[in-house]
């Protein structure tokens, strides 16, 4: 596909900066959001993260750089670009007094819907957040923290927007209500484009197609989880459930691979079995060639096979580390007789 022809991204950052007094919040990031991807915006306290969420909403201005939704400048047509955008913070204030359908209908209103539209729209969002009608008619001050976020997701969902930015939508939530969120993210997939900012790392990487990670105002990993597992992690770990002999399987595997290290050695339930973990910096296709290898060979027996892959948390802190130990709290190169302090997972 020519570049001429390629469709133009949702979102499109480039070298945004802003700062706060002394600190410099964003230090000219840049990235793109296509059509229906869903993006995890991660990062350490204060790396950003609010700061960029509310620039792409229209809350607050950059102080440079450019920021576009649908191809519109938030700095030049602010109003234009939040009819693409469904927003939901982190901390969403809604009116207690309102009973939910009638706070969905004052929020329509506002976003110009009218008449038969308004009535779908509303019906749809309810349906998509799983409020169903004896929620619907309930007042806000009564429900919930889950429902409240729910309500908060549905009038996000109203207009139609192209775009929708989710600040921490699962916090506080219980296992189910967090799941209904991710089916309801999965319902628009293709639809609409979610950029999603949560520290409940798990849930950003089941739903995620890609992660944008940020440390002090700075993007400092960027890709798919294989992307990520792939650049972060220099060893692959694989695990063999065998019957053969410690010796015997170690002389075989390093005949595939001379530097293939046993990290541990465990017995598992079946009869005359143990687990044998090991390491090797040449990569999952190595891997598969001692699976391969051993086999081939009836001694061993292999009941299991099973290559390790590290979880999004891994992949998090060592994406963090190098930048969080060269910077203090401002965002300033640390002092020598600075302690590095150890990333929190959480809000700006």
């Amino acid at each position: 596909m020519s570049a001429e022809s390629k469709p133009l991204p949702i979102v499109d950052v480039i070298n945004l900066r802003k700062r706060y007094g002394l600190v410099q919040a964003l230090k000219g990031i840049s990235f793109s959001i296509g059509k229906g991807e869903i993006v995890g915006f991660l990062g350490p306290n204060g790396a950003g993260k609010s700061t960029t969420l509310r620039i792409l909403s229209g809350l607050i201005p950059a102080d440079s750089g450019e920021a576009k939704v649908c191809g519109v400048d938030l700095a030049e047509e602010e109003g234009e670009v939040r009819k693409h955008i469904g927003f939901l913070a982190e901390n969403n204030p809604l009116p207690e007094e309102l009973r939910v359908i009638e706070y969905l209908n004052f929020r329509a209103n506002l976003k110009g819907l009218e008449g038969s539209r308004k009535r779908e729209r509303i019906r749809l969002s309810l349906d998509a957040c799983d409020l169903e009608r004896r929620i619907a008619e309930r007042k806000i001050g009564n429900l919930s923290k889950g429902f409240r976020q729910r309500v908060g997701i549905a009038d996000s969902l109203l207009a139609e927007p192209r775009l929708i930015i989710l600040d921490e939508p699962t916090i506080g939530l219980d296992p189910r209500q967090s799941a209904i969120t991710r089916r309801m993210m999965e319902r628009l997939r293709g639809e609409v484009s979610f950029l999603l900012s949560s520290h409940i790392l798990s849930e950003v990487e089941a739903c995620c197609d890609r992660m944008i990670i940020l440390s002090h105002g700075q993007i400092v990993a960027e890709g798919s989880m294989n992307e990520l597992q792939k650049r972060y992690v220099n060893k692959t770990i694989f695990e063999v459930v065998s019957s053969g002999r410690k010796i015997d399987l170690q002389r075989a595997v390093r005949k595939v691979e001379e530097d293939c290290e046993l990290l541990q050695d465990d017995p598992v339930e079946l009869a005359g079995k143990r687990r044998y973990t090991f390491s090797t910096d040449k990569g999952e296709d190595v891997a598969e060639d001692i699976l391969r290898s051993l086999l081939r060979q009836e001694n061993f027996r292999v009941a299991e096979f099973q290559v390790s892959r590290p979880d999004l948390e891994t992949i998090f802190l060592r994406a963090t580390k190098k930048n969080w130990q060269e910077k203090d709290y401002l965002g300033r190169k640390s002092k020598s007789n600075i302690q590095p302090i150890h990333p929190a997972i959480g809000k700006d």
